[in-house]
């Protein structure tokens, strides 16, 4: 097998894909991609093992950020894989509509409610994260409407923050360039600073009575990873119980064992009303998210006359709920939430010797989720370009900011490539200067 950045063939990667010309824009339309990028731009991957993944010129990379923070437990393994094709041939599909429900289903639910940081939780299916982030936002102005508080619609999130692509999740999401252009958002969304209590609690005594909850990243991702600061996350669990509102906690990215723990609200020790999950639930083997419920949600909804007018097609669908299965197993079986604190360690030991090396402005994270800053002047998307070329794929977040996210799997001396290709793409991008 070739070494990580090196075509297996020793051919370079064909400029054209699929007979579409190098130079022109292709058919499909790239998400977060800028649709005038030429078909010939695009880098193909073809297959996955482990923490690595080769594209359609044979040439090798480290996974650096689990594909989009999601496969935790790496790609290519049989046990997953083997769990939807089994399920496929049993029952394709079928929905949960009503009177319906189906066995892998049941079974996800029952799984998630004892691996759930709160007690007594129900469990809500979505196909993934921003569709579950709506779904918390819905269910939490219902539950307080039930209960006899309709006024309660106004949700806090902060800044940064990121809570996904549909209406809902957009206009809860911090990030401005994110919300350029789409037109107004979801109303009655108040914005903080990332950790300003002080804000929060202003905003519950300007509203009385009407705020339905306050929603947070146990560290925001996609924000460009921000651990909480000390008690944080514990500040807002006392200021919600205070004021009648839910706890939201957006568990997308940090959920199944990112953090070291199973959730990150387990890991801080504060508890949710509602938690959003999503990514590692499959590590991506299917398309699957959801949302956790404590009583304090769902037993207002568990009323004879409340009817869930909420609901997706393929809400717990059959295949998707299997690799959930067979993804959880892989995690405990194997002991790989645990090894999040190890893997991160040593990703954290090696950005830090790059900064103290080549002057990063800085290095930040949490368990096996960091970020660095880079020095002034120097641009994370040509650092990321640069980074490819030493066989390893990263994230640039906004104009400065480089994440690494890697499958729990990843060898240790694949982490250290990491920081070594990072510390050799700044070597090229100084002398280019």
């Amino acid at each position: 097998m070739s070494a990580p950045g090196e075509p297996a063939s020793g051919k370079p990667a064909p400029a054209a894909k699929a007979g579409i010309p190098a130079d022109t824009p292709g058919p499909l339309l790239h998400p977060f991609a800028r649709p005038a990028t030429p078909a010939g731009s695009f880098i193909r991957i073809v297959s996955g093992q482990g923490a690595h993944v080769v594209d359609d010129s044979g040439r090798r990379y480290v996974d650096g950020l689990a594909s989009l923070w999601y496969c935790a437990a790496g790609h290519g393994r049989e046990k997953i894989i083997e769990a939807v094709a089994a399920q496929l041939r049993k029952l394709d599909a079928f929905h949960l509509f009503e009177r319906f429900t189906n066995i892998p289903a049941d079974a996800l639910a029952e799984r998630l409610a004892a691996l759930a940081p709160m007690p007594h939780a129900r469990v809500f299916l979505t196909t993934g994260g921003s569709e579950a982030v709506d779904t918390a936002m819905k269910l939490a102005r219902l539950a307080h409407t039930v209960v006899g508080e309709p006024e309660r619609t106004i949700i806090i999130s902060r800044s940064p923050s990121y809570h996904g692509v549909t209406y809902g999740g957009m206009s809860l999401t911090g990030l401005p360039a994110n919300r350029a252009g789409f037109g107004p958002g979801v109303a009655d969304i108040v914005q903080v600073g990332k950790d300003d209590l002080d804000a929060v609690a202003a905003v519950m005594e300007r509203e009385p009575g009407r705020v339905a909850a306050v929603i947070a990243e146990p560290v925001i991702g996609a924000g460009g990873v921000h651990p909480p600061h000390p008690g944080y996350l514990a500040g807002l669990r006392d200021l919600c119980d205070r004021h009648g509102a839910f706890l939201i906690l957006d568990e997308v990215i940090t959920g199944f064992g990112r953090l070291g723990s199973w959730f990150g609200a387990g890991h801080f020790g504060v508890r949710p009303d509602l938690l959003t999950f999503a990514k590692a639930v499959t590590s991506g083997y299917q398309p699957l998210g959801g949302v956790l419920l404590g009583p304090a949600v769902h037993e207002p909804l568990g009323r004879p006359d409340v009817v869930l007018r909420h609901g997706g097609t393929y809400s717990g669908h059959p295949a998707a709920c299997a690799a959930a299965l067979a993804n959880i197993a892989v995690l405990e079986d194997e002991g790989l939430v645990g090894r999040a604190s190890e893997v991160g360690a040593r990703l954290a030991a090696g950005l830090r010797s790059v900064a103290a090396t080549h002057g990063l402005a800085d290095v930040r994270g949490y368990g096996a989720m960091w970020a660095v800053d880079l020095p002034s002047g120097l641009d994370a998307t040509d650092i990321r370009n640069r980074m490819l070329s030493h066989g390893v794929i990263v994230r640039p977040i906004g104009t400065s900011t480089l994440a690494f996210c890697p499958p729990l799997v990843i060898d240790l001396a694949d982490v250290d490539l990491l920081s070594a290709a990072l510390a050799a793409a700044l070597d090229v991008a100084s002398q280019a200067r």
